[in-house]
């Protein structure tokens, strides 16, 4: 197990997931790079020179898994009233699929969480009567995950994996959703996506929240500051951010909307709609890059409707 310097949860590991898993072994992902600082989607920090440079995916994966393994205690802290132990909220826009019903009826479904965190996604489709498991890279989310089902008394089946090489059986799925799930931090998004499609059954359906590319043109400020056309939107060079020594703590891709629709066409999924959701007049919650300010005039979450033929 990792070391954290968060405080311990003593006797507490991810759920079992059984006969989900492949009977088959994974490469490790590479681990060879050092920790990190905080991510967009987490925290704005105004002193932050960005920096962007060309990265793999395995060392975008590496940085990242370190990152939310530090950042876990203090994500959950700062965001989890907001998400609710037992709720689905698609974006920091507050969308909640109670009201949305992007999957529809999912009762007797067997359902995939991509980039699980805590499970409070998973834990409000077990809730709907869904058969569901989840899984996330980072260890340290997963134990919260197990924190909260010992709080809710509803265990969510997890994990530890990443998004591009699933450890589960093809077409065992019926459903798939990731809200900020893996999939915004991934340089290889036609592998992550593959992979995700290989294991719902023909008919199954991938709704997953991403930040919307139209946000990186923007500093990552949520203020009036934010709202200068800084950087180009087809300069696909990841942000990235480094320690004292230069070495990956956190990478930050950018995917445009076309390199999205294309990653969902090469995987064999079909674009059903795309939906970017608008900032809830009275809702002046910031979350990193996201607030009133700029959420009223760009959007700020792309939602990807897809579904396999079948």
């Amino acid at each position: 197990m990792p070391e954290h310097s968060g405080p311990a949860f003593h006797g507490v590991a991810a759920s079992p997931v059984g006969a989900w898993l492949r009977h088959r072994s994974r490469p490790a992902l590479a681990t060879h790079l050092a920790p990190a600082v905080r991510c967009r989607y987490r925290r704005f920090v105004q002193s932050r020179q960005p920096n962007f440079l060309e990265v793999s995916d395995a060392q975008a994966q590496a940085a990242n898994r370190s990152d939310w393994d530090r950042e876990a205690d203090d994500y959950q802290a700062e965001h989890g009233e907001f998400l609710r132990d037992t709720g689905f909220i698609w974006s920091p826009e507050g969308l909640d699929e109670a009201d949305a019903s992007f999957l529809g009826d999912v009762a007797g479904s067997r359902v995939l969480e991509v980039g699980s965190g805590a499970g409070q996604c998973s834990r409000w489709l077990l809730a709907q009567g869904a058969e569901v498991v989840a899984f996330d890279l980072s260890w340290r989310q997963l134990q919260h995950s197990r924190r909260l089902d010992l709080k809710t008394s509803v265990a969510v089946p997890a994990v530890c994996a990443t998004a591009t090489a699933l450890p589960f059986a093809g077409e065992s799925f019926d459903v798939a959703c990731s809200a900020f799930g893996a999939l915004p931090f991934l340089i290889d998004i036609d592998k992550a996506l593959f992979e995700v499609a290989s294991v719902l059954r023909p008919g199954g359906q991938f709704v997953f929240s991403v930040v919307h590319p139209l946000r990186r043109v923007f500093p990552d400020d949520p203020t009036e500051a934010g709202l200068t056309v800084t950087r180009s939107y087809f300069d696909r060079t990841p942000y990235v951010e480094t320690d004292d020594e230069g070495n990956l703590t956190y990478v930050e891709p950018h995917h445009t909307l076309s390199d999205w629709i294309s990653a969902i066409q090469a995987a064999g999924l079909t674009l059903e709609r795309l939906v970017e959701p608008d900032w809830p007049h009275g809702h002046d919650r910031v979350w990193g890059g996201w607030g009133p300010v700029r959420g009223q005039l760009v959007p700020g979450t792309a939602i990807f409707v897809t579904h396999v033929a079948g």
